[in-house]
């Protein structure tokens, strides 16, 4: 049986606020370790149904970034649902509300930009 790995390194400040993550993975192409300002990592406990979740970002992580991030998350998630499911309506909605998402955040930049 194959096995790969993923491993990632969560560098901390003296409050332990993440100041840099890196990650890197046994299969990658890549020979050194990648920067991330950002990770959402979770596991499905089939004992207890529940998500287990670790949410990081560095302090270097921008507003505007963090939108993107989770635009990109959410639309990620409609595409992982339509794989898992093929139900396609479902998979639709998690995409629309992305789009609804990043919309509004984007309406609310521009209005604090005006101010």
């Amino acid at each position: 049986m194959h096995q790969s790995n993923i491993n990632v390194t969560v560098h901390l400040d003296e409050q332990k606020i993440p100041q840099n993550i890196q990650w890197s993975a046994s299969d990658s192409t890549a020979t050194e370790a990648q920067d991330a300002r950002a990770m959402m990592l979770t596991f499905w406990d089939p004992t207890d149904k529940t998500a287990l979740r670790i949410d990081l970002w560095t302090k270097d992580m921008m507003v505007d970034e963090m939108a993107d991030f989770f635009y990109q998350n959410l639309m990620g998630m409609g595409d992982t649902y339509l794989r898992a499911t093929q139900d396609k309506a479902i998979a639709d909605d998690f995409k629309a509300f992305a789009q609804s998402f990043y919309q509004k955040f984007r309406a609310s930049q521009n209005e604090q930009n005006n101010k």
